[in-house]
């Protein structure tokens, strides 16, 4: 098996499950971002053959892997994305309200900007919802 199906061999068993769902992670305490951090580090590792004391950004970087954080922010957006251009589900695009569409709300710089609404979190669990996180991000 050459090298490279290798890699994806090991992406595909240890990335994708270690990555599922990054919405449902946005707003996770970091220690728990850290945990998750050093996994995709022993996988990347693993998958390019690097010696634990090598630096890890140059082997993300070769694996074409986004650290743990930037990957949730990007599958959000991605998302957020999918809503705006009617490629998600309705249930998920009625979460993603551009300001300037709603009636009574005073026209602003925002508005013009292409923001979205967002919502007022009442707790740190809704926070994290996507209802929120969505937009803010």
């Amino acid at each position: 098996m050459t090298h490279h199906r290798r890699n994806n061999c090991y992406y595909f068993l240890v990335g994708s499950t270690l990555l599922l769902c990054n919405s449902v992670l946005a707003g996770i305490p970091d220690v728990y971002l850290q945990r998750l951090q050093s996994v995709q580090n022993a996988a990347a590792r693993l998958v390019s053959g690097a010696h634990r004391h090598d630096h890890i950004t140059p082997v993300l970087v070769s694996l074409h892997w986004l650290p743990v954080r930037q990957r949730i922010i990007y599958k959000t957006v991605v998302l957020v994305w999918k809503c705006l251009h009617d490629a998600a589900p309705r249930y998920l695009a009625d979460l993603c309200v551009p300001a300037h569409s709603v009636r009574g709300r005073k026209q602003l710089r925002s508005t013009a900007s292409g923001t979205l609404l967002v919502l007022h979190a009442r707790n740190a669990t809704s926070q994290r919802s996507f209802a929120i996180s969505g937009p803010r991000t």
